[in-house]
């Protein structure tokens, strides 16, 4: 069996800033961009991986969500309790200096984890947390 991932989804709750999160503080690319009434969904993804991307959608899109878990669900990925990505970096000081230059929202700064991964995090313009570990180097 050969599988791999394509697309992972994330909200988002504002489109201009997502979009301006990802294409300017990430440099992902911007692969694709629909608007559907007044809904956007954004789809990025890292350069040179042209088959791994994010979608960023509106929160609570579906017919079969209640206005109720609409609200739950945008009360959820705006405190940052909702989803995440684990992102990863050759250097990792250097990206968490140009993330913090950028004015990303850092929730943790580069450390040592006990489970062997030396990574940061910060908060994407809806909430969702992004951690970025370094890369192990290969031998």
């Amino acid at each position: 069996m050969d599988i791999t991932i394509h697309s992972s989804f994330l909200p988002q709750t504002d489109a201009e800033a997502s979009l301006v999160f990802y294409r300017d503080v990430l440099g992902f690319e911007v692969r694709l961009d629909v608007g559907y009434e007044n809904l956007r969904w954004i789809t990025v993804g890292p350069h040179g991986q042209p088959d791994t991307a994010i979608v960023l959608h509106p929160v609570g899109v579906g017919y079969d969500v209640t206005d109720d878990e609409r609200q739950t669900l945008l009360e959820l990925v705006t405190k940052g309790s909702y989803f995440g990505v684990n992102l990863a970096t050759d250097d990792l000081d250097a990206t968490f200096a140009a993330l913090e230059a950028a004015g990303a929202d850092i929730v943790q700064e580069p450390i040592d984890q006990d489970y062997g991964v030396r990574d940061a995090a910060v908060r994407d313009p809806a909430g969702n947390l992004l951690r970025i570990q370094q890369n192990k180097k290969r031998t």
